[in-house]
């Protein structure tokens, strides 16, 4: 017969055979009312399923399955639910840590010194300006430094840690400060860009191993002064070629005709201590004879030949200038020397001394002379801008490296010092050259760049006793002294000469 369950009739047969099937006679059962069966308890007195039993007047709904178990309950469960809210909490906070700290850190300010020489804070502080309104979390303080010694005082302070994070150095001191300075990466400047923008002279003074360390905003070379008014009572051009250099300049020497003393000089060569930008002057008779700056021993006869070339101005009865004369530039600005070679800043002493002169002149400028039938190639002296290895915030430095290498910022900067002087730094960029070309005054002086070159032997970098260009000219010096005092230069005092300079370039890590 069929058993009812709520009114819910199943088949019996469809049951498990071995089921057990109240019967009327069950022992100590209860018979069962007609409508209801009750189940069976399990032997501990609880349901099979772990659920508690009903109460005396409840029944079981057998229509609602019971609550699931193993996993799918678990997933169902209050702790379940803690757990996926702790994971929410946790992802969270890895976002913030992610993205909110990271842009809070990035807020902060950071604050890059830069040490200069020659600029003021009033002309480098608008292009300051103009970097800071680009980048808001990053100050610049610009600190011009005192030239005296400046090279001792940079090496030390950056070696101690307390050194700028950008500063000033010239282009011979890439090699020997190649362990404090910071390579540029690509997001700087390339390779390829810094070829195509700077000058030859500049790729090759200021990469390293194919690195690049230093930027330059500005650059000069050694370039031919002539007294316009001299030049004029004798009916003389600007000399091109070195023949045509020697017969002008013994033609302008005025001489006392009773005791030879030089009263104007045609050209200011010769000798050593009393000649502005000397060791210039003779790197750029070196460079035009095709001398290795690097290894001399393989030169000797280039070198004897340029020297002999030089000191024969201050020597015999055709000499032009000697060791009593003023100091050179002072002798030009004065309008008591025809042919004088120096550098485009050379301008700004040269006008502010003739101002001050009893004698009125016209002067200009031109491409030095060359040996003859080659062209005009000059020696070239500048300054660079590097990024400290020892810095703590290269990023930003490299930044504003970067901002240094427009053109916009080099204009700027050319505007800004024009407005205290009769012009501005140099342009270093070739592309950049005609801008200069209306100016006839300076001009000259970036004219022949793309052949110049560069010389240890280097004047006005002050970089005191122990710096690779004090060394070298100490040497160079006593050289072309003993040139002059012996007529001659020695095997023995050329091998000194040499020697001191193979043992400082070699201390310098230069071979």
């Amino acid at each position: 017969m069929p058993v009812v369950y709520n009114n819910q009739q199943e088949d019996v047969d469809q049951q498990d055979p071995n089921a057990q099937v109240p019967t009327e006679n069950s022992g100590d059962e209860e018979a069962m009312g007609e409508d209801e069966v009750q189940i069976q308890e399990g032997a501990e007195g609880s349901p099979p399923d772990g659920t508690e039993p009903p109460g005396e007047d409840e029944e079981y709904d057998l229509t609602q399955a019971p609550p699931p178990s193993g996993f799918a309950g678990f997933i169902k469960s209050r702790k379940f639910k803690f757990i996926i809210i702790g994971i929410v909490i946790f992802i969270i906070f890895l976002i913030l840590l992610a993205f909110i700290l990271p842009r809070e850190k990035k807020d902060e300010t950071i604050t890059l010194t830069w040490w200069g020489l020659w600029e003021d804070n009033a002309t480098m502080q608008p292009i300051i300006d103009d970097f800071e309104k680009q980048n808001p979390n990053i100050k610049i303080q610009y600190i011009k430094q005192d030239p005296e010694n400046y090279r001792d005082t940079l090496v030390t302070r950056i070696k101690n840690g307390k050194g700028p994070d950008i500063f000033h150095y010239h282009n011979t001191w890439t090699k020997p400060m190649i362990s404090l300075l910071a390579p540029l990466p690509k997001d700087v400047i390339t390779a390829q860009d810094f070829t195509k923008q700077y000058y030859p002279v500049i790729q090759k003074d200021l990469t390293q191993s194919g690195a690049i360390y230093g930027i330059p905003l500005g650059i000069d070379t050694v370039q031919m002064f002539i007294n316009n008014d001299l030049f004029s009572t004798q009916g003389l051009s600007a000399p091109t070629d070195w023949n045509q250099f020697k017969k002008a300049a013994i033609k302008l020497t005025v001489k006392d005709n009773d005791t030879q003393k030089i009263l104007t000089s045609g050209a200011a060569l010769g000798t050593y201590n009393n000649i502005r930008h000397a060791p210039d002057i003779i790197s750029m008779m070196f460079l035009q004879q095709g001398i290795d700056m690097n290894n001399f021993d393989k030169s000797i006869d280039e070198i004897n030949s340029a020297l002999t070339f030089y000191t024969s101005y201050a020597k015999g009865s055709d000499r032009t200038w000697d060791s009593t004369l003023d100091d050179s530039l002072l002798a030009f600005s004065k309008g008591d020397l025809a042919i004088y070679f120096g550098f485009s800043w050379d301008i700004f002493i040269i006008e502010q001394i003739k101002a001050s002169s009893a004698k009125s002149f016209e002067y200009a400028v031109y491409p030095v002379p060359a040996i003859q039938g080659t062209s005009s190639i000059s020696v070239a002296s500048y300054w660079a801008e590097g990024v400290s290895a020892r810095s703590k915030n290269q990023k930003a430095a490299m930044l504003f490296m970067n901002y240094l290498t427009q053109k916009s910022t080099l204009q700027k900067l050319y505007t800004e010092s024009s407005k205290k002087r009769l012009f501005g730094e140099l342009y270093p960029r070739v592309d950049m050259a005609d801008e200069l070309k209306d100016n006839a005054l300076i001009y000259p002086f970036v004219s022949n760049l793309e052949i110049a070159g560069s010389s240890y032997f280097a004047s006005d970098t002050r970089d005191g006793e122990t710096g690779i260009n004090s060394r070298l000219n100490t040497y160079l010096e006593n050289y072309v002294n003993n040139i002059i005092n012996s007529n001659a230069g020695s095997d023995s005092e050329f091998k000194n000469f040499t020697d001191g300079v193979a043992k400082v370039l070699n201390d310098n890590g230069i071979k």
